[in-house]
């Protein structure tokens, strides 16, 4: 396996810029499997799910909710400074991408733009890309980030997003991630109602989504690539209903993982670096709707080890019928039994 499998061409006008309204109004390339060589797909649009999906399926969403975790801040000697905050690691401590953290010395404060003092730099995550800081003072970490911090758009997201929830899901919860469950974007509330009209149950996981969503391999192997590790948690009364559903349709790689988790390890909660990739041995996730992500990603490596080599004939197909990629682009609907 390398990396090189899990390239391709993405030109740059495909990328969506905006997010479509409404939600569920996306495109959905459905997978019917392949045979003598050929695949055999569907469009449709996301609204379409009730229809698509069968009675007595499962559908699981992920509904952790995106922080204001982008910082812009500026050195006390005048250069600018910006801090993507990814998790805590105790009530002022915070794990961080920073630039430019390898010019920046422990101990030295970040101002906001009024110049208070907002945060001190300790230092480089051992054998990693990303660093530690610390919120000084006694503001809440939570009440800083409502007041200062951004929503952290993806760095291919150029145009101006006039309604920062609309980088959230609508069902989202508890605020904890870095970047959103993309798939779950497209959900509405009366498409979950339609949905419940229809016999298909919705359950809710949560997986905190952290760096490597959007961050991308760069190993020549991509079994060497250093996956974090990121909180989930699944209730006792969802996972009973996982288990006993008659097919599970996951939305979003990060719903997967976390489902994938839970019956690999048989915990509940707590952390998973739990890495999917080609040969791996499916548990329970039957059905996939995600986005289309960007080359050279885990994600891919996972949609590859969900279908195999289809998904380049996938993708080929929604590239020539102008399908947008990425987190405010269209979805795919996958099913690894298909045939």
């Amino acid at each position: 396996m390398r990396t090189s499998d899990f390239d391709y061409d993405l030109p740059e006008a495909r990328i969506a810029q905006v997010p479509c309204e409404p939600r569920d109004a996306a495109r959905l390339l459905v997978d019917r499997g392949a045979s003598s060589g050929s695949i055999a797909y569907e469009h449709r649009n996301v609204h379409d799910l009730p229809e698509i999906c069968r009675p007595g399926d499962l559908l699981v969403i992920n509904d952790t909710r995106v922080l204001p975790a982008r910082l812009q801040l500026a050195r006390r000697s005048g250069g600018r400074a910006e801090v993507l905050v990814l998790e805590a690691g105790n009530e002022r401590q915070w794990t961080a991408l920073v630039r430019p953290g390898g010019r920046l010395k422990p101990g030295e404060v970040l101002v906001d733009r009024d110049g208070h003092d907002t945060v001190m730099f300790i230092g480089r995550v051992e054998e990693s890309d990303t660093f530690v800081v610390e919120f000084l003072g006694d503001e809440p970490v939570a009440s800083i980030l409502d007041r200062i911090g951004q929503m952290p758009l993806p760095p291919y997201i150029t145009a101006s997003v006039d309604h920062p929830d609309r980088y959230q899901t609508v069902y989202a919860r508890r605020p904890a991630s870095a970047a959103a469950p993309t798939a779950g974007l497209h959900i509405t509330p009366e498409l979950r109602v339609r949905l419940g009209e229809s016999s298909i149950d919705v359950v809710r996981v949560e997986l905190v989504v952290g760096l490597d969503t959007f961050k991308p391999v760069s190993v020549d192997d991509p079994r060497d690539h250093l996956i974090h590790s990121e909180s989930f948690q699944v209730d006792e009364q969802v996972m009973d209903k996982i288990m006993s559903a008659e097919r599970v349709v996951a939305v979003g790689t990060t719903s997967v993982r976390t489902i994938e988790t839970a019956f690999t390890t048989g915990r509940l909660s707590g952390r998973t670096d739990l890495f999917i990739h080609r040969g791996y041995d499916w548990k329970r996730v039957d059905v996939m709707m995600t986005n289309f992500h960007m080359p050279r990603t885990t994600l891919l490596v996972m949609i590859d080890a969900f279908v195999g080599p289809r998904w380049r004939d996938l993708y080929a197909v929604a590239l020539d019928s102008n399908y947008r990629f990425l987190s405010f682009g269209d979805a795919m609907l996958l099913d690894r039994h298909a045939s």
